[in-house]
Order: structure tokens, then C-alpha cells, then sequence
């Protein structure tokens, strides 16, 4: 046995699933630095949870806490080089995983690529006509609130996203655990993504016109 296979096998004896194991070896053959986006192990099998948008939050920081005391680096720093190696990549790989899961549409995202699905997050800006109409009333009264320097018009639009946003992540839900609709999965996600990023440009909005209060 290889150095690093046995560094391997000495830091991640917790083996949560039989999908690590098996992850585990192909990355400790890996001639090359360690890419945890390439790595054929899903963020829902690495912390035992089961592929589908609801997930158990609190099974989530349970078994990422576990994951992370077994192969946090500070437990090696003693060990050899390989062995500080692999733990620093699984701590690593971990903590990329549960910053996804926890994140609804991070998490989406993620579930739609393991189904095969590109989202076309970068390249399809495709939308509703209606979602389309949405988006100007919108940046029109953020336009507005802004010359008025109206904090409390951005509050209101700010309410009204959260609102909105809340019922197109109940959609989103249905369309990943529900009817399995993963095309209008997808569709949802590139909305709720626009709506993400508005609740942003409305908090620096805000921010603004606050400090020149």
C-alpha cells in the first residue's frame, strides 16, 4: 500500500457510507491536487442525507460536525504530510458541502446537476413573460425609492420580494420532491437567483441612503 492510500485510510476511518469509501480511495490514488468538484461523491452522501430538496437541518450539522471532528487538520498536526494532506482536503471538501446544503438554492442547484440537469444559470436567461414584467416594476421602483432617498418605499419592496420569494421557493420545493418537474426546477431556481441578487442591489440601496442620513 501506497504512503498516501495508507494516510488515506488512517484519516478517514469514519466512513460514513459506502460511497465515501469508495470516493476516498479514487482520491487518495489522485496523482494530481485534490478538485472536490470533481470528485464523484455527492454533498448528500458525504454527510449521509438523502437526495431531495427538504432536507433535516438538524441531521445536517450533526453530521457535518462529526465529519469535521474526524478529519479537522488540527487532529494531525502531528501526522505525516500525506496524512495533513488528505485531512485538510476533506475538511475542505466538508465544508464546501455543507455551505451548499445549507443554502435552498445552492442546495437546488447542486440536485439538479446530480439529476444530469444544467440550469444555464450563466448562459440561459430565459423567463416568464409575466416574471420578465415583474423585474421592471421592480427595478423602476428601486429607481424611484432611490432618487426620493425613501427608505420606507425600499422597505416595502423589500417586503414584497421576501414574499414572493417565499412562494417561489414552496414552488421550487414541489418541483424537485413533488411532481419531479426538473426543467421548471430549473426555471424557478434562475428566477429565484434574480430575486436573490435585487434583495441585494435594495440592501445597498438602503445602505446609501442611510449613510448620507
Amino acid at each position: 500500500m501506497s504512503k498516501t492510500n495508507a494516510a488515506a485510510e488512517k484519516v478517514l476511518t469514519f466512513k460514513p457510507t459506502a460511497a465515501l469509501t469508495r470516493c476516498v480511495w479514487r482520491v487518495a490514488a489522485m496523482s494530481t491536487p485534490f478538485d472536490a468538484t470533481s470528485a464523484a461523491l455527492d454533498h448528500f452522501a458525504l454527510f449521509g442525507l438523502p437526495q431531495r430538496y427538504a432536507i433535516d437541518q438538524r441531521a445536517l450539522e450533526q453530521s457535518y460536525r462529526d465529519v469535521q471532528t474526524k478529519v479537522h487538520p488540527d487532529r494531525f498536526a502531528q501526522a505525516s504530510a500525506a496524512e495533513q494532506r488528505v485531512s485538510l482536503q476533506w475538511a475542505t471538501r466538508a465544508n464546501e458541502a455543507y455551505q451548499t446544503l445549507r443554502d435552498p438554492l445552492q442546495r437546488a442547484r447542486h440536485l439538479l446537476e446530480l439529476r444530469g440537469v444544467d440550469c444555464g444559470l450563466e448562459t440561459n436567461t430565459a423567463m416568464p413573460a409575466d416574471f420578465l414584467m415583474q423585474q421592471m416594476q421592480w427595478r423602476e421602483a428601486l429607481e424611484e425609492a432611490c432618487d426620493d432617498r425613501d427608505l420606507a418605499a425600499l422597505e416595502q419592496l423589500a417586503q414584497e420580494l421576501a414574499q414572493q420569494t417565499s412562494a417561489r421557493l414552496q414552488h421550487l420545493a414541489q418541483h424537485l420532491d413533488g411532481v419531479r418537474d426538473d426543467l421548471a426546477a430549473a426555471g424557478e431556481l434562475r428566477c429565484l437567483i434574480f430575486m436573490q441578487k435585487f434583495s441585494l442591489a435594495i440592501d445597498d440601496a438602503r445602505e446609501g441612503i442611510e449613510g448620507h442620513a
